[in-house]
């Protein structure tokens, strides 16, 4: 069954995720939803209400980082 983009874009705040980094996986929590650019997580973060991001922290590191929503997975 292919998988449906569109199941990863109603992210919300406290949202268990996954992601690639580095070759490996990671999970943490969705902090925030990034709807304008902004600087989050060291980068200046080009986002849009059309095209939003997420700012996520890292259980394994604390470390925060921002992924649009296509990098991210809901754990379920």
């Amino acid at each position: 069954m292919a998988k449906d983009r569109g199941e990863d874009k109603e992210l919300k705040k406290g949202d268990d995720v996954t992601w690639r980094s580095h070759g490996g996986q990671a999970e943490g929590k969705v902090e925030k939803k990034i709807t304008e650019r902004t600087e989050a997580a060291g980068r200046t973060v080009d986002a849009s209400p059309e095209e939003p991001q997420y700012q996520v922290r890292s259980d394994k590191s604390g470390g925060s980082a921002v992924h649009k929503p296509s990098a991210l997975k809901k754990k379920k």
